[in-house]
């Protein structure tokens, strides 16, 4: 989230990375997320609170209707890898008969991402560039 990016302009910059009919890069991004969750040093002793999740860490972005179960997948799936549990996102995505995983991927990453900063006490690019260290070098 370089340089304070909004949900839009990420989406934009995303968007020429998906292939049709793929789940790249929302597989990439779901790691990314649960990686996100790992920094926070989320586990059973310390859990993340899903009520009121997506006002509280994406509260501007827009999700209603047949979208909010897409997004709830997304979330869940991301804590699932946190746990050590490999979601078939192929089975799952295909189901939806449509092809936007990765944004939900991307809203889920951007939501544990801004869950990580609060729960710290820093900025959102200081949990960014503890995510990028643990893949220098």
């Amino acid at each position: 989230m370089e340089h304070d990016a909004g949900i839009a302009e990420i989406l934009n910059r995303l968007a020429p990375l998906h292939p049709r009919n793929d789940t790249f890069p929302g597989e990439v991004l779901t790691r990314l997320a649960a990686e996100a969750l790992d920094w926070a040093a989320v586990d059973r002793a310390r859990p993340v609170e899903l009520a009121g999740f997506r006002e509280r860490f994406l509260p501007d972005c827009e999700v209603t209707g047949r979208d909010r179960p897409k997004l709830q997948f997304a979330v869940l799936a991301a804590a699932a890898r946190h746990g050590g549990v490999e979601v078939d996102l192929l089975d799952e995505v295909a189901y939806w008969q449509t092809d936007d995983f990765w944004r939900y991927a991307a809203y889920t990453a951007i939501a544990y991402v801004r869950m990580a900063a609060h729960r710290a006490g820093v900025p959102e690019p200081d949990v960014c560039r503890g995510l990028a260290k643990t893949h220098d070098g």
